[in-house]
């Protein structure tokens, strides 16, 4: 045995399947693309390696997104009754994220950009409901307290909705600053300290920066002079950065009235070294929920609330604390009766869709295209490398700028991104975790959404609610399915897989058709890994898809089927098997034309039914075949080809693995299943005497062997097994004269489980 991937079992002219080269196209189809090739194109011709259904199946495993797990390397798990169903992994709790709320709730969210309310007095009414409300954490707040009543003027550095504004307000309310006023977003650090001139209401003299209430009922004016002030969001950038001598003319002045201000600002605010902001920890959301509820009910019905699950749920998806008041305002009303129950548990999914639309809403002022970029990026590789991501981020960034502007270079930044304040953005964090590549698994930074739903929302509001960033978009996943990296081309798959649950035939039309029929493995593989998570989340029409592609003129449509048949076939197998049945028997009907006979698409018919044995449905497949062995050579030769080729895949595709239709047969003996032993055997039996296959059936048991001789489970499964394929004296000495003349690896004698396994046959 080698590590690579071995010829696959067929009969000698090569009607079955197997590994090798892939077949050309027949004369009579037309290339998919007739313009000339330029250097690159014929580049991304000559790394087009044909990879085996097998080997493509495990990628797909290793390489899709956590909202459509598959399976397991061992098996692939179709549609909907495998692999993770927690969270939003079942496929069609996948679905329905994609699809969205099907209600429209009108609940009002701070926005973006409104950072900051007008400026003016902030009602005494304001503070106190904030104050009966708020939480601390440990002594960071008494912390800061001091240090304001010490320098008058704090800067409190945080990220967007985690409080900040709220802070300044009670930090302002503690030290005993009262009344607030606001002041407006548009003060510069240059005139900061201009902002806190002593002012009275009684002198007519009115407040240069008010130009509207505060946050509630507030007079223009305030009624008595201001002992402080709150500035969110201090604009800054190059050139116009805050300096320690803003902060130091700035306290001054508050001084001289007995005044204090706060001062938010952003991660990305630009400061000079001598300025020293203080960090701000929001509290817990499960804390501030808390508070906000029994500030607006009994502590009894706060504890049955903080209870319910949807709550639960709520608090585990790392929302904001915007998000965490607002679902405390609807718990309050669900608590009255004004609100169902239905209300409550699509609140959380409701401020994820308000977030995503809000992202892409604001202009660049707010955030950048590039920033928006890097969100599609996310979406795409949730939970995949940071700097892969970041990487083709950058190629989409440079598409979208072509989309504003044709005549336009796009222009890259090469430095100056801090991870960070990006993953900040995002609502996303990085940790390592380890990546399946085809050299083993290696550890890497990732990047992942807090929640695992945002990837999914945010692909369909870029999809459906932006249809100006689809040319762009269509030209990244292109780009991303011609990527040497299977991880790569994977999730331009499962990005599309978003795409067609959303829009089923604008993804058909402007980006499976085309990779369907692609001259290019890579890209036919791509759109059948589309179709096969796009069906796993539950886009409907997929089968009838594949059926009318299964019986086209287009030879590179039949073969998508073939392989989609192989991976969706788990959750209807008799159908799959049906199919492949029918497409074989076409092929058949050239068989006596070796320019006619595609050998290709038999080795991948049978690689098919590889797949689908190796499957859940492996009982239901064993039985279609065996039901079917004695029908018409060409549903024989199926049936035969894919069976060899199963008994080839070990456990983990180690070397010297258990063999998965070994430990299957050993298992159903196990079990007291006799159907499955039975039938494992009649067609080892069948492929043994078969002339078309017993070379390659007799290589197979020579591994089986081999792989006996250092596992004693696999040597005891073996040697239950091999009396069954012994019903008559040819079949006897077929046997025995592999086990008495196989020689050993590397030129060694045969290894000693060969006479202990001798022993095993029944006599003549």
């Amino acid at each position: 045995m080698s590590g690579q991937e071995p010829p696959a079992a067929g009969p000698n002219d090569g009607r079955a399947a197997g590994g090798g080269p892939s077949a050309a196209p027949a004369p009579s189809e037309a290339p998919a693309d007739e313009t000339p090739k330029d250097g690159a194109a014929e580049e991304s011709e000559e790394r087009d390696q044909p990879q085996t259904a097998w080997s493509a199946r495990r990628d797909l495993v290793d390489h899709s997104p956590r909202t459509m797990r598959v399976g397991s390397r061992s098996t692939f798990g179709g549609g909907y009754t495998e692999g993770d169903q927690h969270g939003v992994s079942g496929g069609r709790v996948t679905g329905d994220v994609v699809m969205g709320t099907k209600t429209v709730h009108h609940w009002s969210l701070p926005g973006l950009s409104a950072a900051a309310p007008a400026a003016g007095e902030i009602p005494r009414t304001t503070l106190d409901r904030l104050a009966a409300s708020f939480v601390t954490v440990g002594d960071t707040f008494e912390s800061l307290v001091d240090r304001l009543r010490r320098d008058r003027v704090l800067v409190l550095s945080g990220a967007r909705f985690t409080g900040r504004r709220t802070a300044a307000l009670m930090l302002l309310h503690r030290v005993g600053a009262t009344p607030v006023l606001a002041l407006d977003r548009d003060t510069t650090p240059g005139s900061l300290a201009d902002r806190f001139t002593a002012r009275d209401a009684d002198d007519g003299t009115a407040t240069p920066t008010t130009t509207g209430s505060g946050s509630g009922s507030g007079s223009d004016t305030p009624s008595t002079r201001a002992r402080g002030y709150v500035l969110c969001d201090l604009a800054t950038h190059r050139g116009n950065a805050l300096r320690e001598n803003h902060l130091l003319g700035a306290a001054d002045r508050l001084a001289e009235q007995d005044a204090y201000a706060v001062i938010t600002v952003g991660p990305t605010a630009v400061l000079e070294d001598d300025v020293c902001a203080a960090d701000w920890r929001p509290p817990a959301a499960e804390d501030v929920l808390a508070a906000h509820l029994r500030a607006r009910t009994t502590e009894e019905t706060a504890e049955r609330l903080l209870g319910l699950p949807n709550v639960k749920e709520f608090l585990d998806r790392g929302h904001q604390l915007r998000e965490v008041a607002a679902f405390a305002q609807l718990l309050g009303r669900y608590a009255a009766g004004e609100v169902t129950e239905q209300a409550v548990a699509d609140f959380s999914l409701v401020s994820l869709e308000n977030q995503v639309q809000e992202w892409f809403e604001e202009d660049e002022n707010v955030i950048h295209l590039r920033d928006k970029a890097f969100l599609i990026a996310l979406a795409a590789f949730d939970d995949g490398p940071y700097a892969l991501t970041a990487e083709l981020s950058d190629l989409l960034y440079g598409l979208l700028q072509q989309t504003e502007n044709r005549a336009r270079v796009p222009e890259i930044p090469v430095f100056g991104t801090h991870i960070g304040k990006r993953l900040q953005l995002a609502r996303a964090d990085r940790h390592e975790a380890e990546e399946h590549t085809e050299w083993g698994p290696v550890t890497q930074t990732k990047a992942a959404f807090h929640d695992e739903r945002a990837a999914l929302v945010l692909l369909r509001e870029v999809w459906t609610g932006h249809p100006s960033a689809r040319p762009a978009l269509v030209a990244w996943l292109r780009h991303l399915a011609d990527d040497g990296r299977p991880l790569v081309r994977t999730r331009a798959a499962s990005t599309v897989a978003v795409l067609a649950r959303t829009d089923l035939p604008s993804a058909m039309a402007l980006v499976i058709e085309p990779w369907a029929t692609s001259n290019l493995f890579r890209h036919r593989l791509v759109a059948v890994n589309s179709l096969t998570l796009a069906h796993h989340i539950g886009t409907p029409n997929i089968p009838r898809i594949l059926d009318a592609w299964s019986t086209a003129e287009d030879r590179r449509l039949r073969w998508v089927a073939v392989r989609a048949y192989a991976l969706i076939g788990p959750e209807r197998p008799a159908q799959a098997l049906a199919a492949l049945r029918d497409a074989t028997r076409a092929l058949y009907r050239h068989l006596d034309d070796p320019d006619d006979f595609d050998v290709e698409m038999a080795r991948e018919l049978a690689e098919a039914v590889e797949l689908l044995l190796l499957s859940p449905a492996d009982a239901e497949v064993l039985a279609g075949l065996l039901a079917r062995l004695d029908d018409e050579r060409a549903v024989r030769d199926l049936s035969l080809g894919g069976f060899v080729n199963a008994c080839r895949r070990t456990e983990g595709d180690e070397r010297y693995g258990t063999p998965l239709v070994l430990s299957w047969y050993a298992r159903a003996s196990a079990d007291d299943d006799r159907t499955a032993p039975q039938g494992i055997a009649r067609l080892w039996r069948e492929a043994l005497g078969d002339p078309h296959y017993t070379g390659h059936a007799l290589e197979v048991l020579r591994d089986w062997v081999l792989i006996a001789s250092r596992s004693t489970t696999a040597e005891w499964a073996l040697a239950a097994l091999l009396p069954t394929l012994v019903t008559t004296p040819t079949e006897h000495q077929r046997l025995s004269h592999l086990l008495r003349t196989m020689p050993g690896e590397d030129g060694n004698p045969p290894p000693e489980v060969t006479t202990r396994l001798l022993s095993t046959l029944p006599s003549r």
